[in-house]
């Protein structure tokens, strides 16, 4: 039987390598050892990124909902208590978008958690 070299394999996966490094500069997009290093760095960094964007996202509702909570004359915390005791099941993004879009809207669940 005829014995496979791994040439056009290890070219396949260079080049993959290389195609993801497509805009790094000097050796880092024309090298395949530096920019396999590179890459897999950057492979890291935007899973770890996918992460944080999630928890930046969170970070701004509630900073919305704080805002817009103290103009109806409470503090996020309590609001988000007195939603609870009232049996209001909505989520922190839902309550932002109300608290930027529908002032009226926001202003009833805000009256509604101060009862409670």
């Amino acid at each position: 039987m005829a014995r496979i070299k791994g040439a056009l394999n290890a070219k396949k996966k260079h080049n993959r390598v290389l195609k993801l490094a497509k805009g790094y500069r000097e050796a880092r997009s024309r090298h395949y050892r530096v920019a396999k290093q590179s890459v897999m760095r950057a492979q890291n960094s935007a899973f770890g990124g996918r992460k944080i964007r999630k928890r930046d996202m969170r970070s701004l509702w509630i900073t919305r909902i704080n805002a817009a909570a103290r103009v109806n004359g409470i503090s996020y915390s309590q609001l988000m208590h007195g939603l609870k005791a009232a049996g209001v099941d909505i989520n922190r993004k839902m309550l932002a978008d109300l608290a930027v879009n529908d002032a009226a809207g926001f202003t009833a669940l805000a009256e509604l958690a101060k009862k409670n």
